[in-house]
């Protein structure tokens, strides 16, 4: 579909929006009904509406009210109100934004207006420094050549500054022109493609002729960029409101699951499948025990038979449906998103993670998955600028079969290349010449002359300024021309046309015009396998090849120099189709590579670059961290293969000792290809677990892979600790990472570059650096962090808390949910089996919101071993990611503890008070007092480390029962009036709760203490080594207890289990 945009034209300004922008979600009319809509489409919220909605029947319910709809009233009004806070928010920036004054032209007349009464067709004239308010084509600006430059941060996250110019078609247009112009935007409909714009140009007469002019996103301004560098600059409106490319982007990103918010839906599942069962049976003992004895009873006034013969089979196994409807606890998504929002301030909060280089915190976009940190099991990291520095640095070239650079591997102080350059050989200079022009690098003049360089591409940048430093400088340049000064001279060249890189030509060219002598020239560069088989035929380019192998054998990154001589009739032959490619709206990429492989041929190859780019500090020790820990790391990288090997070695992701062995899947037909992974199985299948094995495989190997051997590739990452991929696509990078999900494994992914954006998003967990690419790969990213070498306290600092910390949480709150209803339902066997609730309603909301909330929240502060201790002994890691805290077997050890300590409180309760002078509220706060003793004593017991507020939350919240209490005695409208005071004053009450905690909590600390005694876990001989200070009286001594730890690590990993797997996919691809 196509969208004509008349410029200037009244008549067509209203057929498409106006340029107000709307990022709200709500409006003051529908907030309430979508946000009840939203929240009710969770599964649990429904179940607790449908509780709440039957507890309205006063015939069958055991308990007032109050006691599910206050915390889901409660529960409801947080989520709802955080929803219209940010709502909110999102709606001051959008006023914002719409009320800013913006200049628009008409009919030659300047007039400021509102942004939000932009229309399509409108011409909007901005000055420097103005944000543009909405997709523009350029059509005219200050500088004479027609360019001007935009920071696209904003949109993009690339801090460099890129360069726009204007389409021919308008070049010579005056600025009274401009203010009058009347023509035609031929472009597609809205998209989200900031990287391509496709589209066409006619201006009417009389102010030029009819002719049609391709446009590309380089003669577009977008919304959200800023005018930088240039006085002024105007263009047409194209897309506005929510239809630019940054509106279009716009939208929430797909919430994603953590493995162990799978887990607990799971288990809630499995609860919820319990509850049924137990209401089922109750309900059918709770009617025969009617039949046989209720109806005897003259005091229980049952219906009068006939009356309603529904009862029997409804009222009471409704009735034991609310009782048991506590099992699921109501407020267990409420603290987990308060725990994971504290978890995510951490991370950003950490100073050890600040990078003071550039002045970087770490940051966590997403606050809703800091426990899958700890479960990580695949890295999958770019290279440059992600393990490296991406700060360029020439240091070693070849110039028709010659190598220069020192044994300091610098070419720059090479004196034969200096003397080279000083009688002017040919081949070198021509060498300079393609250095200097063959990029889209800006240069940027200050005030005293002096010249610097932005780049969208740091080798281009590296390149540019190495030849600056050998003389050949490129001191200005525009749309149309560029100017050179050599040893003093300046040379002037036409800029007739720019053939851009892309990831599939793997090179970028231009033609140039020779001021002097009027030759037009054509100057490439690009990788080795891209330029060199293009070489004229009988130029020897054996040495090229031999160089680039030896330069990527020492880690550079390697570009082959080009060019050619184009006759003037060959050139507008292909110039012509050049053009009819360029102006086509269909397929024109496709079109114009065709075109552009077509000139780029019989070149005459240069010589060869060799580029550093240093690894980042800290890179080396992190990865080897890392795979300590259990965690296997793959490189995917755009570099030569023996670049990409070279890289291994010096980070440790791959090393050369014997126990190690790398695997290359190449050949040169496809057959090979697929033999060689055969081959590469098969060795992998049959050898121990203790070498150290690796594969390598380029994009064009894994090409072939995915499309005749996807499963066996599969089957080679699943037993692969470490793969190095070449030659990588984005598109392959995400692949890759979608090919380890599918096969169940959590993963990580980890860049720098826009280039990178499809990886990071694919993964389960992505990270951005903020690097010298900018920040587009941060900014898509659930986390951000400066330096490759913090991704080790993320994951195992703050991923390993994190994923305990949230596996007791979870559990706990089902453990105190079925520890009162294990009483309750033991409560119904002295009731007759009606379903009759043992605690009054307040006590019941209490206990929900108050009583045994706050405590749990002291575990996000909680510490079972200390960093250090961490670091130390990284793999302990091994726990987490094998889910052994949060799987069906732990669950099952806290539900046997609620089923235990309920038989505990309600026995101790009744043989205390079951006489006939205790009333039933005596009853009913005697059991609940022994509930509140054993949980402050679990968490006590649970907790490894103690700080204020830990025993603040635990200790007072234990004395705010009593005190509140207290106050309720006292208030004569009540239930529990005198009742507490009553209790407060016998010794049996006191007797009672002594005996509850020795009798619930004694098994469970001996329990404890013989398990750590004689089969202690990895985690207990950990907290026995930082206790022990070298001293360990039950393990021996501290070696034979750290023998005992690294065999407990080492054999972690022989023995993973179903539970290993607490979140992935259940499809066959996933079990191992």
């Amino acid at each position: 579909m196509k969208r004509f945009v008349y410029i200037n034209d009244d008549s067509c300004r209203y057929s498409y929006c106006d340029n107000r922008i709307s990022n709200t979600k709500y409006t003051l009319w529908n907030f309430l009904p979508k946000n009840l809509w939203e929240q009710f489409r969770r599964f649990m919220n429904q179940y607790f509406l449908l509780i709440a909605c039957l507890q309205l029947w006063s015939r069958i319910t055991p308990v007032s009210p109050a006691t599910t709809w206050g915390p889901l009233i409660i529960i409801f009004i947080v989520s709802a109100s955080k929803e219209a806070w940010d709502d909110y928010n999102r709606y001051l920036s959008d006023k914002k934004a719409n009320e800013r004054k913006i200049w628009l032209v008409k009919n030659g007349i300047h007039r400021q207006i509102k942004a939000q009464e932009i229309h399509v067709g409108d011409v909007v004239w901005l000055h420097e420094n103005d944000e543009i308010p909405c997709d523009l084509v350029l059509i005219g600006t200050s500088d004479p050549q027609g360019i001007c430059y935009v920071e696209t941060a904003a949109l993009d996250g690339e801090t460099d500054l890129k360069t726009r110019i204007i389409p021919p078609i308008s070049a010579n247009l005056s600025v009274e022109q401009l203010g009058k112009v009347k023509g035609v935007v031929e472009c597609p409909n809205p998209d989200n493609d900031i990287r391509r714009f496709d589209a066409n140009m006619r201006l009417f007469l009389p102010i030029i002729d009819n002719e049609k002019c391709p446009l590309t996103i380089n003669n577009t301004l977008l919304q959200s960029c800023y005018l930088r560098y240039t006085e002024w600059a105007c263009g047409v409106a194209v897309y506005t409101g929510n239809e630019t490319k940054s509106g279009m982007s716009r939208g929430a990103a797909e919430p994603k699951l953590t493995a162990a918010d799978a887990i607990i839906d799971k288990l809630t599942i499995a609860i919820f499948m319990f509850q049924i069962v137990v209401v089922l049976v109750l309900g059918y003992f709770g009617n025969a025990w009617k039949y046989t004895e209720g109806l005897k009873q003259w005091y229980l006034m049952y219906p009068v038979e006939g009356e309603a013969p529904w009862y029997d089979f409804s009222i009471i196994p409704l009735r034991f449906e609310l009782l048991c409807s506590i099992m699921i606890p109501i407020s267990i998504k409420v603290t987990l998103d308060l725990a994971k929002g504290v978890y995510a301030k951490f991370i950003d909060w950490d100073e050890q993670m600040f990078d003071w280089e550039t002045n970087t915190p770490a940051h966590s976009a997403n606050t809703a998955i800091s426990e899958d940190l700890g479960q990580v099991e695949y890295i999958l990291s770019d290279k440059t600028g992600t393990l490296t520095e991406n700060k360029m640095i020439l240091k070693r070239c070849c110039i028709s079969d010659t190598s220069y650079g020192n044994d300091n591997g610098d070419q720059l102080n090479d004196v034969r290349l200096v003397n080279a350059i000083s009688s002017n050989d040919p081949d070198v200079i021509k060498f300079l010449l393609v250095m200097a022009l063959c990029n889209t690098v800006v240069p940027i003049k200050s005030n005293d002359d002096t010249v610097s360089y932005k780049a969208q591409s740091q080798d281009e940048e590296a390149l540019v300024n190495a030849a600056a430093n050998l003389n050949m400088m490129l001191i200005s340049k525009d749309s149309s021309t560029a100017e050179i000064c050599f040893n003093g001279s300046k040379f002037r060249y036409e800029l007739l046309d720019i053939l851009e890189f892309t990831s599939d030509r793997k090179r970028m060219s231009v033609v140039v015009k020779e001021g002097q002598t009027g030759k037009i020239l054509l100057l490439s560069k690009g990788a080795d396998e891209a330029l060199l088989p293009r070489a004229c035929p009988g130029q020897q380019i054996q040495r090229y090849l031999e160089a680039a192998e030896m330069y990527s054998q020492l880690g550079l990154r390697t570009l082959c120099l080009g060019w050619r001589d184009l006759k003037e009739s060959e050139y507008k032959e292909w110039s012509k189709n050049f053009q009819e490619a360029s102006c086509s709206l269909d397929n024109r990429e496709f079109k114009i590579a065709e075109v552009c492989h077509s000139l780029e041929r019989d070149l005459h190859i240069l010589g060869v670059t060799a580029i550093e780019d240093r690894l980042q500090d800290g890179v080396p020790e992190t990865i080897k961290l890392l795979r300590n820990a259990g965690i296997n790391v793959w490189m995917l990288t755009g570099d030569k293969q023996n670049t990409a090997i070279q890289i291994g070695l010096l980070c440790n992701l791959i090393t050369s000792e014997p126990n190690s062995q790398l695997l290359s899947i190449s050949g040169k037909t496809e057959e090979d290809i697929l033999r060689s992974l055969e081959r590469a199985l098969l060795i992998m299948k049959n050898t121990s677990e203790t070498k150290d094995l690796a594969f390598v495989l380029d994009g064009w190997a894994l090409e072939i892979i995915l499309k005749h051997s996807k499963e066996s590739f599969t089957r080679l990452a699943m037993l692969s600790k470490t793969g190095i991929c070449c030659r990588m696509t984005p598109l392959q990078k995400a692949q890759l990472v979608a090919i380890l999900k599918s096969a169940g494994y959590l993963t990580l992914a980890i860049g720098d570059g826009g280039n990178d954006v499809r990886m990071i998003q694919e993964a389960n967990i992505g990270v951005g650096i903020s690097g010298r690419e900018g920040l587009q790969a941060a900014r898509a990213a659930d986390y951000s962090i400066g330096k490759f070498k913090f991704l080790k306290r993320l994951i195992l600092i703050h991923g390993r808390y994190s994923y305990n910390r949230t596996a007791f949480i979870s559990q706990y709150s089902f453990y105190k949910s079925l520890l009162i209803c294990f009483i309750q339902i033991m409560f119904a066997f002295l009731s007759g089996l009606s379903g009759t609730s043992l605690f009054n309603s307040i006590s019941l909301m209490a206990y929900n919101v108050f009583y045994t909330s706050l405590p749990v929240m002291t575990i996000i502060f909680d510490k079972d071993i200390s960093e250090t201790t961490v670091m130390q002994y990284p793999q302990i890691l091994l726990h987490s990611q094998a889910g052994r805290l949060l799987n069906p077997a732990t669950f099952c050890g806290w539900f046997g503890r609620s089923l235990y300590h309920a038989l505990v409180v309600f026995f101790i309760t009744i043989s205390a008070y079951s006489d006939e002078k205790s009333e039933m509220q005596e009853l009913s706060m005697v059991a609940l007092s022994g509930c509140i003793w054993l949980q402050a004593f679990v968490v006590t017991m649970d907790t490894n480390s103690f700080t204020y507020p830990q025993i603040l939350l635990i200790w007072g919240n234990f004395v705010a029962f009593y005190m509140i209490n207290l106050i309720l005695s006292a208030i004569p409208s009540l239930q529990l009036y005198t009742i507490m005071f009553r209790l407060c004053s016998q010794p049996s009450y006191w007797i009672s709760m002594a005996l509850t905690v020795a009798v619930g909590m004694g098994p469970v600390v001996a329990f404890r203490y013989f398990k750590n005694l004689y089969q202690p876990s990895a985690i207990n001989i950990l907290k026995q080594i930082e206790q022990s200070n070298g001293s360990i009286q039950t393990s021996g001594n501290l070696e034979s207890a750290r023998a005992k730890l690294t065999n407990l690590l080492t054999g972690s990993r022989k023995i993973r289990d179903s539970n290993y797997h607490p979140l992935l996919s259940d499809s066959a691809e996933s079990a191992r």
